[in-house]
């Protein structure tokens, strides 16, 4: 889901020591560190004037800080490609997207209408003003993506959530300060991938989420059969996933909810030399873990990729990254896709999520809304 809300004084992770392999060569990349989707600014810590300052301690080495890992550069043969490829949602289960334009998007959500902004809605409204004006929930303030705002409600004042349904699975939609409610429906297209493959296999498959957010995609996961580990910064959000969990019914499911920074967490799972079948890759173009460690999309994405090869297992099904609110082509995450897989065989394909207008009877297609970029790799 969306990155969506995301989030310097920060610890740096550490770089960078190549490691040797035998079909690879040593490369570079920029120390890590990430977040989770609750990207509001922490509070500074409150101080008490009549308190003592404390005498400066000698700094000591920081005997928890994780090993050195540099991006491996992979010889071989990219994999095969598949481009453009437009993955399209005209909505399921609780939501649609009913008109846009102007720069902003109306959606149903369960019951409720709610009007958000959306840069990328560059043409006239197609439904009259007065459809419009009858939303019951209107997202105002800060315009960016990651930016913070107000609800205004139209008619009556609204609770803080309200129940949903998607691909089977409930959960709690909510008003956040960062416009998002809890779930981002365009991620429909990977999550019904994910869970035909799942329920296809002849085995229990293994899922990593990371940067999991409100836990839909990994409640689908379970809810198919697979065991899920789900990864996320935020206390906020592990917080509201477990909601979701028991709302669904699956409190039995075998998820594993961490609450820790991303890619801490993968670098732990590779030493240790556990394995997925489907990873799932959603992170924002800038956000923080949980002791400081600062993630920059364009900076760390490339080593994030890399450390996710090496946690595929032997007969994995797919590794899914998606991309939101960034300056850049699909072609340059689908290009270090390629390179990150070079002499693992299969297929690359990348291009767009969009979702199609439905009106206001969820079933009178429209026009389509880019969402956001994605590469997935998948074995031929």
């Amino acid at each position: 889901m969306k990155n969506k809300e995301r989030r310097p004084g920060a610890k740096p992770f550490p770089g960078a020591k190549a490691k040797a392999s035998g079909d690879t060569r040593p490369g570079s990349a920029k120390p890590y560190p990430s977040k989770g989707r609750d990207d509001r600014p922490a509070r500074p810590p409150r101080r008490d004037a009549e308190a003592p300052k404390p005498k400066p301690q000698p700094q000591s080495p920081d005997v928890t800080a994780e090993p050195a890992r540099a991006l491996t550069i992979r010889n071989g043969d990219r994999p095969a490609e598949r481009v453009p490829l437009i993955l399209e949602s005209s909505g399921a289960g609780d939501f649609h997207l009913i008109d846009s334009g102007d720069g902003l998007k109306l959606e149903q959500y369960g019951p409720y209408r709610i009007v958000r902004p959306e840069a990328q809605a560059l043409w006239p409204k197609a439904l009259p003003t007065h459809v419009w004006d009858k939303a019951d929930a209107v997202f105002t303030g800060d315009t960016d993506e990651d930016g913070m705002g107000r609800w205004r409600f139209q008619r009556e004042a609204l609770g803080e959530t309200w129940p949903l349904s998607l691909l089977g699975v409930d959960f709690h939609g909510r008003f956040t300060a960062f416009r998002h409610v809890g779930v981002f429906p365009e991620q429909i297209a990977h999550w019904s991938w994910m869970k035909e493959k799942i329920e296809a296999a002849d085995r229990p498959l293994k899922v990593l989420n990371l940067f999991g957010y409100t836990g839909v995609a990994s409640l689908v996961a379970a809810a198919a059969g697979a065991e899920v580990t789900h990864v996320d910064a935020s206390k906020k959000a592990i917080g509201w996933a477990r909601e979701n969990q028991s709302l669904s019914r699956l409190d039995k499911a075998p998820i594993r909810w961490i609450c820790e920074d991303a890619m801490k967490f993968i670098l732990r799972e590779e030493r240790r030399g556990h394995r997925y079948d489907i990873i799932l890759t959603d992170p924002p173009k800038f956000g923080r873990g949980p002791n400081g460690e600062v993630w920059q999309l364009f900076d760390h994405l490339p080593l994030m990729l890399d450390i996710c090869r090496e946690l595929l297992a032997p007969k994995a099904v797919g590794l899914v990254l998606t991309a939101y609110s960034i300056r850049a082509s699909f072609y340059s995450i689908h290009e270090l896709m390629r390179e990150t897989m070079r002499g693992k065989g299969g297929l690359v394909e990348s291009g767009e999520l969009v979702i199609r207008e439905a009106g206001l009877d969820g079933k009178t297609p429209g026009r389509a809304l880019s969402t956001s970029l994605f590469s997935r790799w998948v074995p031929k």
